[in-house]
């Protein structure tokens, strides 16, 4: 890819915003694939039968897209420690962040045909435009404190997220507007036949956002140089380098205090969010399918309307309070969700939900983001500190949609799984008062 003749200065407004420029390209997926149009789609898909002949066992059909997504972040706990140990030693992050957003963004264009007769085909494309997206956060967010300066990174972080909840939300209505009035963009068939095709094509079209939109980022973020040829060593070099940050947390108290709170609250929050379209499409009484569609969508777009809001509120408040006490709030907040989404049961009252995860969702991920980089110690290596962020928030999503899809399995019904992710969060909110205000050895 062609480079800017003069490489921008770490903390240039120019540079920041395009290193945020890439939530806008990749948001599109969490919001449409993960989040909105995808779980209504898997709905109407198994609307009448929601049992998975999987190779033999019958499985929940929620409980399954919760395994196939648990397994996807398995591999990407796997995979990036030994990718962001070559990307480290040949110094080019950007090389193996576009590898990703290529995989991510084909894949997407592959859940066209995602279909009950073609289900494997269809779940490994899920599989791998979740390991697509995911791996390639790896090495955006390791650019955070590259590109930005210590003071900078909250409201970069922030930024970040606020522009994918526009970009995504922006794209959304139209993927709605397709699914409401096929009619309008030639779509025929039956009222359910042309509103599934319309959702394939919202499909094709996150693929293509994504892909585009990744290449003004990729053209102003730096890149290294180096003539270094990968060996095996190199490849093992990034487990190596995760061994060094776990033995350097010894010496950093406040950061591996901070690590442990961040696990154990991730493991309710990337779970909770990742399977609530899939609440609300089972869960909530919302009449007909129609209704169903435009309830849920309309749901997901009040959430991203009030996450904005969300995401400037927690910038703004970590300043003023810290973040730590900012943190603990917000995970309190989370908690009580938790446990009014189990006896909710209108549309009416999960639109209420709907509003209040909104206004917490961003601010956590954001604020989590920035203040572990404002932890890290003195280093130049900021691949491996994040990429240990990284399998931290991994493996806490691993067990946490493990727990809800083995809950789901046995309960038959996932407000028993939603609830017991409260406990997680009051725990996270309990280990955060344990963080130092100052590092101590």
């Amino acid at each position: 890819m062609i480079q800017p003749k003069v490489a921008l200065a770490k903390g240039s407004k120019k540079l920041i915003n395009a290193w945020a420029f890439y939530d806008w390209a990749n948001s599109v997926y969490p919001l449409v694939i993960s989040s909105a149009v995808f779980p209504i789609y898997y709905g109407m898909v198994f609307a009448e039968n929601n049992q998975i002949d999987f190779f033999g066992y019958a499985v929940k059909n929620t409980a399954m897209i919760s395994f196939v997504t648990a397994m996807a972040f398995i591999v990407v706990a796997i995979i990036s420690p030994i990718l962001s140990g070559i990307a480290d030693y040949i110094g080019n992050k950007k090389k193996f962040m576009k590898f990703f957003v290529l995989m991510g963004s084909i894949s997407c264009v592959g859940l066209y045909w995602f279909d009950l007769e073609t289900i494997y085909i269809g779940l490994f494309f899920y599989f791998l435009a979740m390991i697509g997206l995911w791996s390639s956060l790896v090495f955006y967010n390791s650019y955070l404190p590259d590109i930005a300066f210590e003071e900078q990174q909250d409201r970069a972080s922030a930024r970040g997220y606020s522009m994918g909840y526009v970009g995504s939300v922006l794209l959304l209505l139209f993927n709605l507007s397709m699914v409401m009035m096929p009619d309008m963009y030639g779509i025929e068939g039956t009222e359910r036949e042309a509103a599934m095709l319309a959702m394939k094509y919202s499909f094709v079209s996150v693929g293509i956002w994504w892909a585009l939109f990744s290449m003004y980022s990729f053209y102003y973020l730096p890149v290294g140089t180096s003539d270094q040829k990968v060996t095996q060593d190199i490849i093992w070099n990034g487990f190596r380098e995760l061994g060094k940050v776990w033995h350097d947390l010894s010496k950093n108290l406040r950061l591996k205090r901070y690590l442990v709170a961040f696990f154990i609250y991730s493991t309710s929050l990337q779970t909770v969010m990742l399977v609530a379209a899939y609440f609300g499409e089972e869960e909530i009484a919302w009449g007909s399918d129609s209704d169903k569609t435009l309830g849920l969508i309309t749901s997901i777009l009040l959430i991203q309307i009030v996450a904005i809001l969300g995401a400037i509120i927690t910038a703004r408040c970590s300043e003023r309070f810290g973040n730590l006490k900012t943190l603990f709030v917000i995970n309190i907040i989370w908690a009580v969700i938790c446990v009014y989404a189990y006896f909710i049961h209108t549309p009416e009252e999960f639109y209420v939900i709907a509003g209040f995860v909104g206004l917490v969702m961003g601010g956590l991920q954001s604020l989590s983001r920035s203040t572990y980089s404002k932890f890290l110690p003195e280093t130049d290596d900021t691949a491996s500190y994040f990429s240990f962020y990284g399998v931290t928030e991994k493996i806490a999503i691993v067990i946490g949609m493990l727990l809800f899809g083995v809950l789901d399995q046995i309960t038959g019904s996932m407000r028993t799984s939603i609830l017991f992710f409260f406990v997680f969060f009051v725990i996270g909110a309990l280990m955060l008062l344990r963080v130092p205000k100052e590092n101590k050895a």
